[in-house]
């Protein structure tokens, strides 16, 4: 039993839908649709959210952006997946009027007020022959913006440097296969791009392909989601690889993914919660299956067994921090799974909150024998029986100096 609260779904029961985060300023904005009652027989969204948070953890509402304040001018049921940015010192609020309408709003600030410059559609009814939702925006390493939409059939254009104006027409992105949770031979809608180390991450519901070029074309690479990773409670739901409407996202040198989940008691098709898990890469390029489970991410509990250490939630050149760890008792005993290849081993020092936080114990690694062999070393702490943010310090960097496996 987890000593914790549960951070997944975050947001639990308010009906907070297609979870999209972009990190401004050292602090993660969520941009939402907003299933608009656990009554719900359809598809009802009657306004747009935008919530923030320092923590991935704990969250406030800074807008909602209703569809009066849009060219629709008028209540709206269909406030379909939206997605934002931050550019030209203001923020830009990119929304679907429904399947096949997007318009975009400005304000100076997360909080509003919101206007609509353009008074109509930024990708007007037509203008494609896809169904025109659910966009999605990567700004490329160069600056330059792209925004992605569609369904089944997706579509690229780059946007002009006011991030209200098209500099193009939109171009079809070719993939090499289509599937997804339909099967062999159809994708989804809500497309998402993101990019790491070069390579350019197309992505549809839980399934993702690459490209080394924006417009592609993208070959197939798999899915992230897989049942055996699926903690039980979420299970329930016949295809977990459903309506996993999100976007992936770096912050702090980790890798998170943001999704839907309508797989716990009360949930359904129109009223569906958000989710939040690390991800990680192989050496490939490719996407290990992420872990979904209630503990989520910023958080940690050692009373449910080892942490893996790469699922820090910051990182630098000498420190893996572990915010909100529970679970430790009073002079706790850790055990590290650990690694040295330097000949003189390395000192791991266990701190609160920063490199130079209160220090609750040290300890010697030992040269490993032989390249990738992992030790168990044991580490008496001073600490007494509460959460901890915990930070693993290496003076002498990571590198090769240690690598930790787990944790406990």
């Amino acid at each position: 039993m987890s000593t914790l609260p549960s951070n997944n779904p975050i947001l639990n029961g308010i009906g907070l839908t297609d979870p999209h985060i972009v990190i401004h300023q050292d602090r993660a904005y969520l941009f939402a649709t907003h299933d608009y009652s656990p009554d719900n027989q359809n598809f009802v969204m009657k306004d747009w959210w935008l919530w923030s948070s320092s923590d991935l953890v704990h969250w406030r509402q800074e807008s909602i952006l209703r569809p009066e304040d849009t060219f629709l001018k008028r209540p709206f049921g269909d406030c379909w997946a939206t997605f934002g940015a931050f550019r030209n010192n203001r923020v830009y609020w990119y929304f679907s009027a429904g399947p096949t309408e997007i318009g975009v709003v400005t304000a100076e600030s997360p909080a509003g007020p919101w206007t609509d410059p353009l008074g109509k559609p930024l990708i007007p009814r037509g203008l494609t022959p896809t169904d025109q939702r659910d966009p999605d925006l990567l700004i490329d390493d160069d600056g330059e913006a792209y925004l992605v939409f569609g369904t089944w059939e997706y579509y690229i254009v780059r946007l002009g440097k006011d991030m209200i104006s098209l500099a193009e027409s939109p171009r079809p992105l070719v993939l090499d296969r289509k599937i997804g949770p339909y099967g062999e031979g159809k994708t989804d809608d809500k497309p998402s791009l993101h990019k790491r180390n070069g390579l350019y991450y197309l992505s549809w519901s839980s399934f993702y392909a690459t490209s080394t070029s924006v417009y592609g074309p993208y070959t197939y690479r798999g899915t992230v989601i897989e049942t055996e990773l699926v903690d039980s409670e979420f299970q329930g739901i016949a295809n977990l690889r459903h309506d996993r409407h999100g976007n992936f996202f770096t912050w702090n040198n980790q890798w998170f993914y943001a999704f839907n989940d309508k797989g716990r008691p009360g949930r359904g098709e129109f009223f569906r919660d958000s989710c939040l898990a690390y991800v990680h890469y192989r050496d490939d390029g490719s996407m290990e299956p992420i872990r979904l489970d209630s503990v989520g991410v910023g958080q940690y509990d050692l009373s449910l067994g080892p942490i893996q250490a790469r699922d820090f939630f910051a990182s630098g050149p000498s420190f893996l921090a572990y915010p909100k760890t529970h679970g430790l008792k009073l002079n706790a005993t850790m055990v590290f799974q650990v690694a040295s290849q330097n000949p003189l081993g390395a000192d791991l020092e266990i701190r609160e909150g920063s490199l130079d936080g209160e220090l609750l114990g040290r300890v010697h690694i030992p040269q490993s024998d032989h390249p990738g062999q992992y030790k168990s070393v044991e580490c008496r702490l001073t600490n007494t029986a509460r959460p901890y943010d915990l930070w693993l310090v290496c003076r002498a960097g990571w590198k090769d100096n240690l690598k930790i496996q787990t944790f406990s």
